[in-house]
């Protein structure tokens, strides 16, 4: 159904005013013939749904019980636009393949927009969208959590432990994201990593194991060559795209900020930006995928995942120098503190100082926290911005 179709003549509450929030508004009252509008940044339990038709709530908000009366930007825009929409999610690379994937479609002639959790939320994108519009859209697990329908094609890319302090269990935080997969039909399409569970659902699934193209990436590590794979046979499979142009555009991609993002040489030392890493397995990544890196940044606030594999690929590579700061730092130190190859810092300051004081000429130095931003910067992005002006400083 039309998004304005279900808004018209409604009582319509705003549940969040951030990006997001306030993204709802402007589309509403730009394009919406309501019966009245209100913005509410308050507890759940404070609001009067009885006042209200409709309440449109922001995807950070915790609300893990369903609730027919709420619904999201998400939900309303799968809803209108589902036949043009490729969904993509996964605890790791998400981003990189949404942005990959738009960018290849784009290359080969595609008329694609990118849009959803990797910044632009998707009412800012509708007047651009025309009938031969191929939709990226980066869903997050909050933004999958309640939805009733999913996009005609479903990436789901990987599945690690993350967001527990949301979810509380893998099972619930897993129930989320499947929502991509289990709420498609028998004509839409899925392509899923190994590594997913199985997931019940009538719609023609294929299952992404290897690297089987010969990939040239601008952008480091084994793990975006598999991306690539997941677009190469979403560009090529799906929308036609010739198979050479493909692979041409797929290695033309340049990458985003924050995601295994060289950005400086300082004393022959050359310094990655891998704020995005939150969960131990990306900064393991980080770690094999950039040549000569020996040192590595890790710490973050603290969400309760394991990092037992962490812990044991530090032991592994005495090789690699490891600087620890913050909660999850303070965590991963107890158990690795009698290794010469570690260090425990205060913050994110003091181990830039140490990692310029350690790491030598020839080699590389990667901030790769394994953990979230939050409690000490803005976002991922912050704490990304802040590591490259403590480096050039």
């Amino acid at each position: 159904m039309a998004i304005r179709d279900v808004l018209d003549n409604k009582r319509i509450l705003i549940f969040g005013y951030g990006r997001e929030g306030k993204s709802t508004e402007t589309y509403i009252k730009n394009h919406v013939n309501f019966k009245s509008l209100d913005v509410f940044e308050g507890k759940i339990e404070d609001i009067d749904e009885d006042k209200y038709d409709i309440i449109i709530k922001s995807p950070g908000i915790v609300m893990l019980e369903h609730n027919d009366k709420y619904s999201s930007q998400t939900e309303l825009f799968i809803n209108e636009y589902h036949d043009q929409i490729v969904g993509i999610t996964g605890t790791k690379g998400k981003s990189t393949t949404s942005a990959m994937l738009a960018h290849t479609l784009s290359e080969c002639g595609k008329n694609a927009i990118l849009l959803g959790n990797i910044g632009k939320p998707c009412f800012d994108m509708i007047d651009e969208i025309s009938d031969d519009t191929i939709v990226v859209f980066e869903l997050s697990c909050h933004q999958l959590l309640h939805i009733d329908r999913a996009p005609h094609i479903a990436v789901f890319l990987n599945l690690f432990e993350e967001h527990l302090d949301y979810y509380g269990t893998m099972d619930k935080y897993f129930g989320a994201k499947a929502n991509i997969i289990s709420h498609q039909n028998a004509f839409d399409i899925a392509y899923i990593g190994e590594n997913v569970p199985e997931i019940s659902s009538d719609t023609e699934k294929h299952i992404i194991s290897s690297i089987e193209h010969d990939f040239n990436l601008s952008i480091p590590g084994e793990h975006n060559k598999l991306n690539a794979e997941f677009v190469f046979r979403i560009a090529v499979d799906e929308f036609g795209c010739d198979i050479k142009d493909a692979i041409e555009a797929i290695n033309s991609y340049k990458g985003l900020p924050h995601r295994l993002e060289y950005f400086a040489e300082i004393n022959g030392v050359k310094y990655y930006d891998d704020s995005i890493s939150t969960i131990p397995e990306a900064a393991i990544s980080a770690a094999i995928s950039i040549p000569n890196a020996k040192t590595i940044i890790v710490g973050g606030m603290d969400r309760g995942i394991d990092y037992d594999i962490l812990v044991d690929f530090i032991k592994e590579r005495e090789d690699i120098l490891f600087i620890l700061c913050y909660a999850t730092g303070e965590r991963i130190y107890k158990e690795v503190k009698e290794r010469s190859n570690c260090i425990m810092t205060e913050d994110l300051h003091s181990a830039v100082k140490v990692a310029k004081d350690k790491t030598a000429s020839g080699n590389a130095c990667v901030l790769s926290p394994a953990a979230p931003s939050y409690g000490y910067f803005k976002n991922f992005e912050d704490r990304g911005n802040q590591f490259k002006e403590m480096v050039k400083a």
